[in-house]
């Protein structure tokens, strides 16, 4: 069996559920709103966490880091920001 129909199907199945909510034009209500509104930051938190300690024991330069890019995003609401303080700080103090 030739994989390209597997893949044909998997986009099928990938493209449709997102083709469809552009089709239903349906709006999305506000408890929704306000729920996606954090998925960014809590995937990205997700993401840098589980990394903070370290293997080569920078486990304080990168809690620095990190503390300093939490502080920038909370105060300015900006999640780029935040990523550009941290990386900032992190490349600096290494």
């Amino acid at each position: 069996m030739s994989a390209w129909p597997v893949i044909l199907g998997m986009a099928v199945v990938t493209y449709v559920p997102r083709l469809a909510g552009l089709w239903l034009r349906a709006s999305v209500p506000p408890f929704w709103k306000r729920f996606l509104r954090f998925v960014p930051i809590a995937v990205f938190s997700a993401l840098v966490v589980p990394a903070l300690p370290g293997d080569r024991g920078e486990a304080g330069v990168r809690l620095l880091a990190a503390g300093l890019a939490a502080a920038a995003s909370w105060r300015f609401h900006k999640l780029w920001l935040g990523i550009a303080v941290g990386m900032a700080v992190y490349w600096g103090l290494r």
